[in-house]
């Protein structure tokens, strides 16, 4: 049975019924409803339910065990979180009246206007830092351990042996921390003590940018930071409008045009803001950084003046006045801001690799618990055995070395070191040295595409006029055809008598596609003031240089500047240009003057740009538009070429715009103007309605010419895409461009292979449109997705797991039009429902949140500055470093720390067994084997050194990990460090910890004061003996380490030989010289280190023969 939509019968008043589709207000219907194969219907098969991913079905299913193990955590962290709400009460955000140069009528109190990045005050440093420290469970078992030393009948051994190591890395994490803390602090209270010109009743004063306060009319230089978010009043400028450069707030380089209030703007001087009385009307603050909806009102004028106010009357924070001096009023500030609003905290961020450690030191210490059970049982609950159980804990606290700790982090910045020493990646930095293992962990990667993947260095390639197309290599022809016509203006008239159906020569039509697109767009030439003109901003516009050499252009989009660019060089030119009209300059040196009627900009809901110009020669009036294919193909008339030549462009990489115009009469614009002028003013669905009038004149368009431009790519982005893809890493790209440009840069960078689909998803705004369309997509496989920021809103809103799972099934996914919020996001969703470990990479402001969100943040410096790169984990100057980066270091410090710390506990676990079976011998007394000094130097000097030189091991060559990126895949299946491979340890540290002391028991009967020094020395031989098995690759440093830790403890026989005695009081047994240099010693040790070590060797000399790992094949 299927049916086209789930209807409802509802009796009205008038006992008629009606039928209304059960839509987001009719939730649990849609909640019981899988989603589907079929887009036409709902159907119920019966596999759905069975494809459906049980995540209600597994919150049901949560009882006692959930309660047990994870369930006091969740309940924990919902008591401090409401905790946290209840004191720091949000207010609500609402819309506002601001009046000008009048903070005190403002009728509620608004945040201050300052930047606060730092994580701790001078009260919660200490404790903050604490508590991120002790919640881990190996640092505060240390803790516990230290601190029941103090007790008398609990002390075991000296108090340094167990305060020193542990006061050691506090100490070290608390200087790092503050370090970066006083770091922070300063660049906050630099950026809260900028001065500006405040314009009060008085004048103008300077005022810090933490005093801005709602209302205040603030004046910015060119070159100034924006304090806070304002809407533009007034500018130095002619032109009534101001460019400002935004690459600090949405990533983009290109420069942003914005245009004054025009009734403050036409006010004779400043001062005069005062003198009238007006407001401005502002929506509540939001997030979207691409909107702003308001109004402009002047009281004392008769009648009131009212004006509309959008995004382009704006001036957010964080962004910068590149021409010009501006004055603006306040309307936001502080946390309100929108800048503020799409920045994230920074979190502590915790690699994998300490987690799952954390996991197995919490397997450790119930093992030792149990061990500690059994000694007390065996003792038969003799006394105090509370007390003893506490000391039999205390004495095989050795079992979790606290030189755990300690020799990862010092590995994990002996990698940093080597990451910032190679040659092959010059200007790395390491920001954050805890989590170097997460670069051999990743599985997910999200990219920001400009900057990051392209260099934004626009080129134009290819032109197509229908019968002709033209590329680099015949761009010359269309310059002679071009200049030859309008060199013989007499054809040029002729075209404007001809009829409709007669077909146009080629010159004409090139003529005509080259005046298209010198008019259609939103770029303004820029002359920069000649050299030593006292530096003043505004300088007058007779001291600049309106030379060619001197003209730069600026635009919202590096598209326009590069199809302006090509016009110039095809011969037109465009010199000037304000508010009101625009000015070209022919091949012949003849100046033609466009007024500017209208301007429709780019929205990425039409997807096209258009202006109505009127020639100043003709006074004749022209719409031109252009946009991308999907938009324009329904606006122009019948052509059967256009759709083909669109798929051909896009196929090379290209950025395609079809260009189109229509001649309008006096009579249809003036038409046309009153309504465009009623639809602006309305308050209620100003966007639609705008549209709809718009839409109105776009019909039957006569299709001009197809543009194909390239954005350059970054060096080598192709090729490292590939080897991340065949790492088995899957690559999502997150951007804020318009959803073709995405597309295209996916398709050129190799992000999307040639042969693959991509699916659109359709724009939706409700939940039964999600529903049909999720049903669509679920039918592609192996597609690439190609989603924008809005859908993807509405998709999270109601189908979030459901979306991720499909998403993540992808090969590629690019999200376009996203906010720095939404880039955050997105990470955490992977987070959470892949349990993958992410890395973001990303060069703008606009990349902070989602860099700081992921496990590992990478960022590259770039021509948006050092933001990203400041707040990223790691910082690399181009993208082609990333595969260095994961493969060989990301590889290496995984591996290492894998093996460096199962071997430091291995050496913990393996003197524990030797202690458990000498207690075992003499009536399991809780007395320590080793004294303190013993252990200091066992877990110092005696094997510190060997062991952290596994720091230095390599299972394959960097060249040979870049070669075979599929060697990658193995690492984030984790299988370097897992309960199996820990179990292995556990195993070799019993064995070999029996033989030592059953064999120093066994062969020294009659010797039996002897038994430490012998068990001793066997035990130190056997970890060098082991560190060697373990080691892959020799380096000359581990010769060295190995032989110098051999002398250091055969120099401590030698001279600390009051040591070597059993317990505390040494039962008078000193070692002699004489006695070590015998035969019997020598051969009786070495016996029990054969025992001990050989079996193992020859079990991995087995296991290198007949069942090699991957990376030996390769290495062999």
């Amino acid at each position: 049975n299927r049916h086209q939509y789930i209807v409802e019968p509802i009796k009205q008043k008038s006992n008629l019924f009606t039928y209304k589709f059960q839509g987001d207000d009719e939730a649990s219907n849609l909640d019981e409803m899988p989603l589907m194969m079929s887009e036409e219907a709902f159907e119920s098969a019966e596999s759905d339910y069975h494809t459906l991913p049980r995540a209600r079905v597994g919150q049901r299913q949560r009882g006692l065990c959930w309660l047990l193990f994870c369930g006091w955590k969740v309940l924990c962290g919902c008591c401090c979180d409401c905790l946290l709400r209840t004191c720091r009460k949000r207010k609500e955000l609402k819309a506002r009246t601001v009046w000008l140069g009048c903070p005190e009528k403002s009728e509620e109190k608004h945040p201050r206007n300052i930047i606060k990045n730092q994580k701790y005050n001078v009260f919660t440093f200490v404790p903050g830092v604490l508590y991120q420290q002790f919640k881990f469970f190996l640092n505060l078992y240390f803790l516990v351990v230290a601190c029941s030393q103090f007790v008398p009948s609990l002390k075991i051994g000296f108090l340094y042996t167990y305060w020193a190591p542990l006061g050691f890395v506090l100490t070290v994490t608390m200087m790092r921390e503050a370090v970066d803390e006083v770091r922070r602090y300063k660049r906050d209270k630099e950026m809260n003590s900028q001065l500006y010109t405040k314009l009060t009743m008085r004048g103008k004063v300077q005022v810090k940018s933490s005093e801005i306060q709602v209302g205040d009319l603030i004046i910015v230089e060119k070159n100034q930071r924006i304090p806070a978010d304002m809407i533009f009043l007034r500018t130095t400028e002619k032109t009534g409008a101001c460019f400002i450069r935004t690459d600090q707030l949405d990533g983009e380089t290109d420069w942003k045009l914005k245009v004054a209030v025009a009734c403050t703007q036409r006010l004779p001087a400043i001062v005069d803001l005062f003198s009238i009385s007006a407001y401005v009307h502002a929506q509540k603050p939001l997030l979207d950084i691409h909107s702003f909806e308001g109004n402009f009102t002047r009281e004392d004028s008769d009648p009131h003046v009212h004006e509309s106010l959008s995004i382009e009357n704006t001036l957010w924070a964080s962004t910068v006045v590149a021409s010009g001096t501006v004055i603006g009023v306040v309307i936001y500030t502080g946390k309100e801001t929108r800048s503020v609003l799409n920045t994230s905290n920074a979190k502590n961020k915790v690699g994998l690799l300490d987690l799952e450690l954390n996991r197995l030191t919490k397997a450790l210490f119930v093992a030792q618990v149990v061990l500690s059970v059994v000694m007390v049982a065996l003792q038969g609950f003799l006394g105090p055995w509370f007390r003893n159980l506490f000391r039999f804990v205390v004495l095989f606290s050795y079992i979790i070395p606290i030189s755990l700790r300690v020799n990862l982090d010092m590995g994990k910045s002996a990698y940093g070191w080597m990451i910032m020493k190679d040659e092959n990646i010059p200007g790395t930095v390491v920001r954050t040295s805890t989590i170097p293992e997460e670069l051999g962990r990743l599985v997910y990667l999200l990219t920001d595409k400009t900057g990051t993947l392209t260099q934004n260095e626009m080129v134009f390639r290819r032109l197509h006029l229908g019968t002709v197309s033209y590329g680099t290599d015949t761009m010359d022809e269309i310059q002679m055809t071009y200049q030859h016509s309008t060199a013989t203006p007499s054809q040029g008239k002729s075209q404007h008598s001809a009829g409709p159906k007669v077909r146009k020569s080629v010159s004409s039509r090139i003529n005509e596609a080259v005046k298209a697109i010198a008019l259609c767009h939103n770029v303004t030439p820029v002359y920069e003031s000649r050299a030593g003109i006292n530096g003043e901003t505004d300088a007058a516009e007779a001291d600049q240089d309106f030379s060619d050499d001197n003209r730069t252009y600026q635009a919202s989009s590096p598209d326009e500047v590069a199809l302006v660019r090509w016009t110039e060089r095809m011969g037109l030119t465009l010199v000037s240009r304000d508010l009101t009209s625009l000015q070209l300059k022919t091949p012949s040196g003849q100046i033609l003057t466009y007024f500017i009627l209208q301007i429709f900009p780019f929205t990425s809901e039409s997807k096209r740009m258009g202006i109505i110009v009127r020639e100043e020669a003709t006074g004749s009036i022209t719409l031109y538009m252009k946009g991308a294919d999907v938009a324009m193909a329904s606006i122009v008339q019948y052509n059967d070429w256009l759709e083909e030549e669109c798929g051909n462009m896009a196929r090379e990489g290209l950025r395609t715009l079809v260009v189109a115009k229509k001649s309008l009469s006096e009579e249809q614009y003036q038409d046309f103007e009153s309504r465009y002028n009623q639809a602006k003013l309305s308050i209620h669905d100003r966007t639609l309605k705008v549209a709809a009038v718009v839409e109105s004149l776009e019909r039957e368009m006569e299709l001009l010419c197809l543009t194909g431009v390239e954005d350059k790519l970054q060096a080598d982005v192709r090729p490292t895409l590939e080897l991340l893809r065949n790492a088995g890493i899957k690559i999502w790209m997150l951007t804020g461009d318009k959803l073709e440009t995405a597309t295209c840069i996916a398709k050129s960078s190799h992000l999307v292979s040639r042969n693959q689909d991509i699916h659109v998803f359709k724009p939706v705004s409700s939940r039964g449109e999600a529903h049909l369309e999720l049903n669509a997509f679920r039918r592609k496989h192996e597609c690439a997705l190609v989603i924008s920021g809005d859908s993807l809103e509405v998709c999270l809103r109601y189908y979030e797991h459901e979306f991720v799972e499909l998403a993540c099934q992808c090969p590629a996914v690019v999200c376009c039009r996203c906010s720095p919020t939404q880039k955050a996001q997105i990470v955490r969703l992977l987070q959470q429902h892949t349990s993958n470990r992410t890395c973001a990479i990303g060069d703008g402001g606009n990349d902070v949140s989602m860099i700081q969100a992921a496990d590992c943040g990478i960022g590259i410096e770039g021509k948006e500055g050092k933001q990203a790169s400041l707040a990223a984990d790691f910082s690399i100057t181009q993208f082609k470093h990333i595969g260095r980066l994961l493969m060989v270091h990301g590889r290496n410090s995984y591996k290492r720390s894998a093996a460096l710390g199962q071997f430091v506990m291995h050496r913990g676990m393996i003197i524990s067994t030797m202690q458990a079976v000498f207690s075992s011998m003499f009536y399991f007394a809780s007395v320590p084997l080793y004294q303190g000094f013993l252990m200091v130097g066992y877990a110092t000097v005696y094997t510190m050194f060997p062991v952290f030189s596994l720091v230095l091991d390599q299972d394959v060559k960097p060249e040979m990990a870049l070669l075979y990126p599929e060697l990658y895949k193995d690492l984030t299946k984790g299988r370097s460090l897992s309960f199996k491979t820990f179990l292995i340890w556990v195993l070799i540290s019993v064995y070999q910890g029996g033989i030592l002391m059953y064999g120093a028991l066994l062969l020294f009967e009659s010797e039996f004061v002897h038994v430490v020094a012998i068990s001793f020395t066997a035990l130190i031989l056997t970890e060098l003996l082991m560190v060697a098995l373990t080691v892959r690759t020799w380096h000359w440093l581990m010769v060295v380490a190995e032989f110098f830790s051999l002398a250091c403890y055969l120099a401590s026989l030698a001279f600390l030989n009051e040591y070597f005695g059993i317990g505390r009081v040494s039962l008078g047994a000193f070692l002699d010289l004489g006695f070590i240099t015998t035969k019997a010693f020598l051969w009786k040790v070495s016996a029990i280190t054969m025992v001990s070590c050989l079996p193992l060797y020859i079990i991995k000399y087995l296991k290198r023969k007949f069942s090699p790992p991957s990376y030996s094949k390769l290495s062999s």
